[in-house]
């Protein structure tokens, strides 16, 4: 199995658990059918092309490696003429995520990187607002199942995140089958259809674990944020 992993970090990210008029929460990490919407982007992908549904084979699994703080925004909207009413949105403030994404097709993650690197439509952290926080940062792994390219990717969190904080263990939220021994549950995050006007989504089993976050993996990330910098300053 080939893997890619992606960073996930923006001022604000939000991927919705429910999606009523006056009120759109938010769970605390990325959802599947969320990063399936980026990729579909990338690629070009119209909300009613069948090949968005393949893309719910891909195994996936997301590491917190930066935990964030919750914002409720409020809007007032006219729906219709002379009558108003104020919504609430919930999102995920200066959060980092890692996605790991799976497949015994090389071929088609060799696609998905190309795509996010050159995405042919707007990429969204959630909502179409939510704009990436520049390039996203992609790895790859080959041989690996998404769980095993965790424990060798190095702790994403910013430097001013890690001078504050200092745990032990990240968590992860992954496909039920990836976790060995877990009891899944079940959630409403598989496509069926992005059609604005018959969006739907079906379930899929997921599980948590913990991985465990040591000094190898601490000092890569510095290492890693060193290189970022003088990637940005041409000095690589």
């Amino acid at each position: 199995m080939k893997t890619l992993t992606i960073n996930l970090t923006a001022p604000l990210q939000s991927y919705g658990n429910e999606a009523a008029f006056t009120r759109r929460t938010t769970n605390d990490y990325p959802t599947k059918s969320a990063v399936i919407g980026m990729i579909s982007a990338a690629f070009g992908y119209r909300r009613m092309d069948d090949r968005i549904v393949g893309l719910n084979n891909l195994s996936f699994a997301v590491r917190i490696d930066q935990v964030g703080r919750n914002l409720t925004d409020f809007q007032t909207v006219e729906w219709k003429p002379g009558t108003r009413k104020i919504t609430y949105q919930d999102y995920v403030q200066d959060a980092i995520f890692v996605v790991a994404l799976g497949s015994e097709d090389d071929v088609l993650i060799d696609q998905i990187k190309f795509a996010l690197k050159h995405p042919k439509f707007q990429l969204c952290l959630g909502r179409r607002s939510n704009a990436p926080a520049g390039v996203l940062k992609l790895q790859e792994f080959s041989e690996v199942t998404p769980l095993e390219a965790f424990k060798q990717l190095a702790w994403q969190a910013a430097p001013w995140y890690r001078k504050k904080r200092h745990p032990e263990t990240l968590e992860v939220i992954a496909d039920a089958d990836l976790i060995e021994n877990s009891q899944g549950v079940m959630v409403k995050d598989r496509v069926v259809s992005f059609d604005q006007r018959n969006r739907r989504y079906g379930f899929r089993a997921i599980a948590r674990t913990r991985i465990k976050l040591d000094e190898f993996e601490t000092q890569g990330a510095e290492a890693d944020t060193r290189h970022d910098i003088m990637e940005a300053l041409g000095e690589e």
